[in-house]
């Protein structure tokens, strides 16, 4: 589906009476021509692939790097214990989010939304939203096709790579469309939804890519779980009423001229930030096996 704007998808939502999910369906359907039915059953493939990828992650699995993996078996077990601070959703989204990234390091199945690196938001918050109040799968998958529009109009006017804009535009889109999604899923409008986005994506702006050693592990798995937490939180803000003071389409092209204005160094190429810290460049060198005498960081 085409999308220049958030606004233009609420316009359209009101104008068919329908969700932001149920009209982003609609278009879908109808720009590519192809029965609703088939859609609907393309994306139900990908809940599942996003329920496995959560057991693969709570399998223990080590990844790549050898720098994560087993840490959402850690965090379920107090979970399961009663002894986390956060509970019931949170402490759910917590896990499956971890869980998710732990996957993805390990070289896993996993559904890229919208990226790898953030593939473990949407499930995390989605998910924790649909165990904790029997949420019908149908409706979840119409949350998914709310979080693809956003994802299509980030896309247009800003970008989705942190590569291109920093992490802000991976973990920090991821947390938008699972703010608006999650906003749907507990019955918000789609102007509640859309609020809840732009929260969320406030929340993430500036946020740096400066992955240890280029590799998908630290922080990126951690930052999924700061990203699952923000939509959760923006979600609730706007189903309370509170509103962005600054439109999402605004905030989105934020993010755009922020990801323009961030130096090479903070966009995905390890020569910044943590990645460039003396602890992340031990690291590095180790997983590569590189001396660090003479070597140019």
């Amino acid at each position: 589906m085409y999308l220049e704007s958030v606004e233009q998808l609420v316009n359209e939502a009101k104008k068919l009476g329908q969700t932001l999910g149920g009209t982003a369906l609609l278009l879908e359907a109808k720009d590519r021509d192809v029965p609703e039915e088939e859609l609907i059953a393309i994306m139900q493939k990908r809940l599942l692939v996003m329920k496995e990828a959560i057991s693969e992650g709570l399998t223990g699995k080590p990844s790549v790097g050898g720098l994560v993996g087993g840490q959402a078996v850690k965090y379920k077990k107090r979970l399961d214990e009663g002894k986390n601070l956060a509970l019931g959703v949170f402490g759910k989204a917590i896990t499956y989010a971890l869980a998710v990234s732990e996957a993805n390091a390990s070289m896993g199945l996993i559904v890229a939304a919208p990226t790898a690196g953030s593939a473990g938001v949407l499930p995390g918050v989605l998910l924790s939203l649909m165990e904790e109040y029997s949420i019908p799968e149908e409706k979840v998958v119409e949350g998914l096709y709310a979080a693809g529009a956003v994802g299509v109009v980030i896309a247009h006017k800003a970008s989705l790579s942190g590569a291109q804009g920093g992490c802000q535009a991976e973990c920090g889109s991821a947390a938008a469309m699972a703010a608006v999604a999650a906003a749907e899923l507990m019955g918000g409008t789609p102007e509640q939804a859309v609020h809840a986005g732009a929260i969320a994506l406030k929340g993430m702006l500036g946020l740096v890519c400066d992955p240890v050693a280029g590799l998908v592990e630290v922080p990126c798995v951690k930052r999924n779980v700061a990203a699952a937490v923000q939509a959760l939180a923006a979600a609730d803000m706007a189903l309370a009423g509170i509103v962005s003071a600054i439109p999402f389409d605004e905030v989105i092209d934020a993010m755009g001229e922020i990801g323009r204005a961030l130096p090479v160094s903070l966009k995905e190429t390890a020569l910044g930030g943590l990645a460039a810290t003396p602890t992340g460049k031990v690291i590095s060198a180790k997983i590569y096996k590189q001396n660090l005498i003479g070597n140019k960081w």
